[in-house]
């Protein structure tokens, strides 16, 4: 039986995987910074929730990384922990640097001097490209991050080729475009759109204020990009590669298709606020998935279109008493 560890078990990345290892007969443990006192709704949302372990773990303390791995032994260790907010980075990116890129080197450091067999994915973000125009970014794209969140991913993801180089251990990055579904938190944008539409279908609000709506991203299913995760540690070789849908789509088109679902006319109802713009924004970002067709033989299983629709489908039970 393998042994799993998963870093930040108990956000949409982490419970998400978690499911899909159980399933696969792994051996799961997972890591919050309180186990005791910390909220795993998500993993109730999948009903998940004490069918595994789940260790108190501070990533930027390497004390602290060395206990865990000792005690869990795991053969795969996924690093989905850390900020995880582009927009919260600008106000504590102190945080963003500690929990992301000291995180991941504590991590390597102690697979190092543990055991150098154990094999770590670590979460890459589209982030790291920055403004590549309209030129889909591939694994070969140079990196020109524009957040705190970013540089502190782009940080990271060196570390991770460089422990790989220098110290043969099997590590790798996946580079990986929006993904969503209904686990991600309120301060994302997607679930906001969502949840709005649906208060005001149901006569509960008027109107909703967002930022920039002519920003385009990639956006993608989180279900089917935990199974990428996986594959990427079964190879016989590590890789980093661009983990996206290889379709990119409008904001505005993403808030158009939530508010059809409830049949709302989206132009009545959402209110643009300059505030709510970040210091420096991704205005188009765009993926090559070219490498993770050809050495995973793995693409997408679900559009936009679908994520749209689950999340909403999603937001409609979660109101239903």
């Amino acid at each position: 039986m393998k042994r799993a560890l998963i870093c930040g078990v108990g956000g949409q990345d982490g419970a998400y995987l978690a499911q899909f290892l159980l399933t696969r007969g792994y051996r799961v443990f997972g890591t919050s910074r309180d186990a005791q006192s910390g909220r795993h709704h998500n993993l109730t949302a999948l009903g998940i929730e004490g069918k595994f372990s789940i260790e108190s773990m501070a990533l930027n303390d390497f004390r602290s990384v060395l206990h865990v791995l000792a005690k869990t032994r795991p053969n795969e260790i996924y690093n989905l922990a850390g900020q995880s907010s582009v927009s919260l980075s600008f106000e504590q990116p102190v945080e963003a640097l500690e929990s992301i890129s000291t995180g991941t080197l504590n991590l390597l450091e102690g697979i190092r001097f543990l055991d150098p067999s154990i094999r770590l994915y670590n979460a890459g973000s589209s982030e790291c490209f920055g403004n590549t125009g309209y030129t889909p970014a591939d694994e070969d794209t140079p990196f020109r991050p524009r957040s705190p969140y970013a540089v502190a991913k782009a940080c990271a993801a060196n570390l991770v080729a460089n422990y790989r180089e220098a110290y043969q251990i099997f590590a790798c990055t996946g580079l990986l475009f929006n993904h969503e579904s209904p686990l991600r938190p309120r301060r994302f944008v997607t679930r906001k759109i969502v949840e709005a539409a649906y208060r005001i279908h149901a006569g509960l609000e008027s109107h909703v204020t967002l930022g920039n709506l002519d920003i385009s991203r990639d956006w993608g299913w989180a279900p089917d990009y935990v199974e990428a995760m996986w594959m990427l540690l079964q190879r016989d070789s590590p890789l980093d590669v661009v983990i996206a849908t290889g379709r990119t789509v409008s904001l505005q088109y993403f808030v158009k298709s939530a508010f059809a679902y409830f049949d709302l006319d989206w132009e009545l109802h959402v209110l643009q606020d300059k505030a709510l713009l970040r210091p420096s924004d991704i205005s188009y970002s765009a993926a090559n998935i070219a490498l993770a067709s050809a050495e995973l033989g793995w693409t997408a299983h679900r559009s936009v279109e679908d994520v749209v629709r689950n999340m909403c489908k999603a937001e409609t039970e979660r109101q239903v008493p």
